[in-house]
């Protein structure tokens, strides 16, 4: 468990979000056409990495906002600790400090991409969502990120701390702009 400033993740947090924006905007550029190409190594298409991050804000930006709403009356806390569960899935997901993922998963099924994707809805979602969760990160400063609690997408019945689901919904994002990146080139 990893002991954090949670003035400090926050702002972290909102600056990771805020680069995989800009990089997003970057992908907005490029034909619809190339979105869609699947790599010559195989796997996913550009389209189909964005797509698959969308499915998890579908689910989790409803949770951390019910979880938010729902504990209002949480005091701040300058500190925040991570828990078990939570520090594990966040460091599995996150890239290497080289940039490199050292893990490969297989996506939940309710999370595989259809084949073939509209551009320009699926990067609408993708920015509506990451400015709904620079939203969600704004709130959290005045709220207690450690007593806060979201059930993750594969079991109802495990809950993270709001700080894990963040930590853990950006590492995700940060891990599949890898796969983007590569893909794309």
């Amino acid at each position: 468990m990893r002991n954090f400033n949670k003035q400090l993740l926050l702002s972290g947090l909102e600056k990771d979000v805020t680069d995989i924006l800009s990089r997003i905007n970057e992908v907005r550029t490029l034909h619809p056409d190339k979105l869609n190409k699947v790599p010559s190594t195989g796997g996913w298409t550009a389209l189909q990495v964005i797509e698959h991050l969308n499915s998890y804000n579908r689910y989790y930006l409803p949770q951390i906002q019910m979880s938010l709403s729902q504990n209002a009356n949480s005091a701040p806390d300058a500190a925040f600790k991570s828990g078990r569960i939570g520090n594990y899935f966040t460091k599995i997901m996150l890239p290497g400090a080289d940039g490199n993922i050292s893990k490969k998963m297989s996506a939940p099924k309710d999370h595989v991409p259809q084949p073939r994707l509209d551009a320009a809805k699926v990067l609408q979602e993708f920015i509506a969502g990451e400015e709904k969760l620079l939203q969600y990160l704004k709130i959290a400063y005045k709220k207690d990120i450690g007593k806060i609690k979201t059930p993750i997408s594969i079991s109802k019945f495990i809950k993270l701390k709001l700080g894990d689901t963040f930590r853990f919904l950006v590492a995700h994002q940060q891990r599949h702009f890898v796969q983007l990146n590569r893909t794309l080139q």
